[in-house]
């Protein structure tokens, strides 16, 4: 279980305080990327295992920067970090907003688009691995917004049980393929497709999703788009970049169903449906 104290109670100082406030204005660019890791190495060294409390464009997060890239991106760099993705999908977004955050991590997605949205958004951000859940559903307690909801599930081709492999030396790479490291741990965890996730909880339509869940999007993707009504298929999709791992050409399926390519990063693909 993850430290429980009030938010603040480690807030950075000093040394490390500096590099933060560095690093977090530097522009884009090889140059400035190098500082910044040069910086964030500096840091590192410096932290000796305890987390950070950070506010990050409106939203409050106690961050581990030490076995989860995210959380570390985060907390130095938050400017480099799906910077077009974030902007597309914070453009998209109204009056009663509707998004699911399939592999959550931390909550970085979901308590972005939080802090934006507006009290009659709704929120899911679904995260199976057990230690990245509890520190997701503490940094969603400090936040005021009230509107996102931590589900503690995989999701996956079939609701029931599953093995989720974890990267130890990058807690945000868990999947339900076996991951790259040769020392990955193997936890059984519950699963639901993501149809049967929306009907649990009462969708009844879905502006926006976003899948990260390691090279596994296309057994989550597949059987949706077979199943599910119309009304449920997301204006907006952004979906981490396995096309090396999938098992089926998953652009040309979601194409089959109405969406063209509006963004492609080194990372990610952004698909919208009119």
């Amino acid at each position: 279980m993850n430290d429980s104290r009030p938010f603040g109670a480690y807030a950075p100082s000093g040394f490390i305080q500096w590099v933060i406030e560095r690093t977090r204005t530097l522009s884009d660019g090889w140059a400035p990327r190098r500082l910044a890791l040069m910086l964030r190495r500096m840091a590192m060294k410096s932290l000796r295992g305890q987390p950070l409390d950070m506010e990050t464009y409106g939203v409050r997060m106690r961050l581990h920067p030490y076995n989860n890239i995210c959380e570390k991106r985060i907390l130095f760099t938050p400017q480099y970090f799906d910077t077009q993705e974030l902007k597309i999908l914070e453009s998209r977004i109204g009056e009663g907003f509707t998004f699911v955050d399939v592999g959550a991590n931390v909550g970085w997605y979901a308590l972005f688009v939080a802090a934006r949205a507006g009290a009659s958004s709704r929120i899911l951000a679904v995260e199976p691995q057990p230690e990245i859940f509890d520190r997701l559903t503490y940094n969603i307690r400090q936040n005021p917004f009230g509107t996102v909801k931590a589900v503690a599930c995989a999701v996956a081709d079939k609701t029931g049980e599953l093995t989720l492999f974890l990267d130890p030396r990058n807690r945000g790479e868990s999947s339900v393929k076996i991951v790259g490291s040769s020392h990955a741990d193997a936890i059984r965890v519950p699963a639901v497709t993501l149809l049967d996730l929306l009907n649990n909880e009462g969708f009844a339509r879905l502006d926006a999703a976003k899948l990260d869940v390691e090279g596994a999007e296309d057994l989550i993707l597949d059987p949706f788009f077979r199943d599910a009504p119309l009304s449920l298929y997301p204006s907006l999709l952004l979906i981490e970049d396995g096309r090396e791992r999938w098992q089926i050409d998953l652009p040309k399926l979601l194409e089959s169903k109405g969406y063209r390519l509006i963004l492609q990063t080194k990372m990610n693909l952004v698909f919208e449906r009119d």
